[in-house]
Order: structure tokens, then C-alpha cells, then sequence
């Protein structure tokens, strides 16, 4: 799953009848306007006020994963879980799409507790394995500086990311 930033996020509006009489009259709605799935539903009816009952047609958006949206649906809990997300920093974010991915994770369940998850098993940012490997054995093990010499931290890592951990991108996760 790509990063992406749900502050970021638009879709371009139109309608099925629009598009079955050929055209694709419709208008970019950035969702970073909106509070919640009413306030876009209510733009969207103000795009289309021509049409009695217009069914709406998302017919493009950027910055919305897959799982969030469809032609013709946006899932309510979009909001929820770009205002969840706001609360981590830039790094956590890129994280929180890594662990995403790498758990499968359901981004239409509650946001909250998605973003809690994360957390919970998100570790941190490092440039290898092996890297995490040392400073886990030189914060949890009062080893001398002479014994860390001897010290095989691509070993220990592979031990580690055996069972415990899970590296992908730069970021260290445990294993769940």
C-alpha cells in the first residue's frame, strides 16, 4: 500500500446518468473541506442539483487507498481515519501505510482502534536490520564495549526477525 495523505484527498464527482448520456460533467471536491461523509454528500448534491435523485460516479480521486473507495461509494469512516492519522507525525504516518500493507489491515474498521494497533506494534525508523538488532542488544544486555565487538548483530537479527519483529521499508514492527 503506497503512502498516501488523506489530507490531501479529492474526488472527482459526477453522475451515471451524466456519463450513460456521454458526458462527464462533474467537478473536483477536495474532501479536506469536509468534516465527515454528510458534508461531502451534501457538496455532492449541490455539484448535481439538476438531477432529481442523482447516483454519484467517482469517476477519479488521488490520495484515497483503494480499500476506502469505489466508483460509487466512499466508505463513511474515511474521515475519522484521516483526523486519527493528523495526530501522528510524518514518519508515523509513512509507517502506519507500511504496517498497513504488511498486515493486511482493513482500513474500514473503526479508525480509532486501527491507529491504536499501529502503535502498539510500531517500533521505529532504521536503516537495517541489523541496526535495530544492536541497539536492542546494547539497551536490553549490560555488555562491555569490548564484548559488543564479538557481538554478531546480523545473527541476532535474523533470531529476531524470525519470530518477534518484521522489517519492511526502513521500519520495525512486532510481529503479531
Amino acid at each position: 500500500m503506497e503512502a498516501t495523505d488523506l489530507n490531501e484527498a479529492r474526488i472527482y464527482v459526477g453522475t451515471y446518468a451524466k456519463y450513460n448520456n456521454g458526458s462527464l460533467q462533474g467537478e473536483w471536491v477536495e474532501l479536506s473541506d469536509f468534516y465527515d461523509l454528510d458534508g461531502f454528500m451534501e457538496r455532492c448534491a449541490e455539484i448535481h442539483e439538476d438531477e432529481e435523485e442523482p447516483e454519484y460516479m467517482f469517476q477519479a480521486w488521488e490520495e484515497i487507498p483503494d480499500g476506502l473507495i469505489d466508483e460509487s461509494h466512499l466508505e463513511e469512516n474515511f474521515f475519522e481515519l484521516r483526523d486519527e492519522l493528523d495526530r501522528l507525525n510524518g514518519t508515523e504516518k509513512e509507517a502506519f501505510w507500511v504496517w498497513a500493507d504488511g498486515n493486511n489491515a482493513h482500513l474500514t474498521q473503526d479508525a480509532y482502534s486501527l491507529v491504536k494497533s499501529f502503535q502498539s506494534d510500531y517500533i521505529g525508523s532504521y536503516a537495517s536490520r541489523e541496526d535495530f538488532a544492536e541497539e536492542l542488544a546494547k539497551m536490553e544486555n549490560d555488555l562491555s564495549d569490548f564484548a559488543l565487538i564479538y557481538f554478531d548483530f546480523g545473527k541476532y537479527a535474523d533470531d529476531l526477525f524470525c519470530t518477534d519483529f518484521w522489517y519492511k521499508d526502513g521500519y520495525v514492527f512486532h510481529n503479531n
